[in-house]
């Protein structure tokens, strides 16, 4: 248990550059004091005491304002930053070293009782403010997702999601992962500013694709009209009699 607490409060210090004391973290992080308490209520839940460890974490949204449902699964060294309006659901499973802000919800788009509901984050995901991951699908290992998104589908290891409904934007090579990992643990609200939209990307191509078309049509005209009149250079006159001719036939 202690062992655990130390890292909370390490990885916080790391990723959070507002904490200034482990005292600080200790009694004024809510993010912390809701992954301890629901260390508890799981525990209670695994052991059948349903009712008690519901109530313990009922408790714990009283006092944090984060929901965790007793039966989430949540890996070493989570931070929960600000965490106000944070709901969890009871078949997600949250990797280690991920950070999750305020706002988020990892919920579920089906109502049956003991089937998977509720997504399942791979390590070292990020998840912005606000951000809605709802089904019970896999956010691949060093992901993003930005704030506001709405993610119905799987996403990628190492690739960023936004918008509504969320769209992978970029994806990461294994070697360009491998050294972004301290960059990607600390992006903030999952945010990364020199990330292009792909529909900017598309727009773009377009603009070129039809520039480039304008500049050939307008070559092949002034090649036409160079061919015409060089024809018509060419052909020798008609006089007036056979113009009459031509025209009477």
């Amino acid at each position: 248990m202690f062992k655990n607490l130390r890292e909370d409060v390490a990885c916080i210090l790391e990723r959070d550059p507002a904490a200034r004391s482990k005292l600080e973290v200790l009694t004024c992080y809510p993010g912390l004091h809701a992954i301890m308490v629901h260390r508890l209520a799981h525990r209670l839940w695994t052991a059948h005491f349903y009712w008690l460890g519901r109530f313990t974490a009922h408790l714990s949204r009283m006092l944090t304002g984060i929901e965790i449902h007793p039966g989430a699964k949540i890996g070493r060294r989570v931070f929960i930053d600000h965490g106000f309006g944070v709901v969890i659901g009871e078949t997600a499973e949250i990797g280690d070293d991920c950070t999750i802000y305020q706002g988020v919800t990892l919920g579920g788009t089906r109502l049956y009782k003991g089937a998977k509901r509720h997504p399942t984050l791979g390590k070292g995901v990020v998840v912005g403010a606000g951000a809605q991951v709802l089904g019970g699908f896999l956010v691949g290992d060093g992901a993003r997702i930005g704030s506001n998104a709405v993610v119905t589908k799987p996403v990628p290891a190492h690739a960023t999601a936004v918008g509504n409904p969320a769209r992978v934007i970029e994806k990461e090579s294994e070697d360009q992962a491998e050294s972004s990992v301290p960059a990607v643990l600390n992006a903030a609200y999952a945010v990364d500013p020199s990330a292009a939209d792909p529909l900017n990307k598309v727009l773009n191509a377009l603009i070129t694709h039809v520039a480039r078309q304008d500049a050939r049509i307008s070559s092949l005209c002034q090649s036409l009209e160079a061919m015409g009149s060089n024809t018509q250079d060419a052909s020798p006159p008609l006089d007036s009699q056979k113009l009459t001719k031509i025209v009477d036939e």
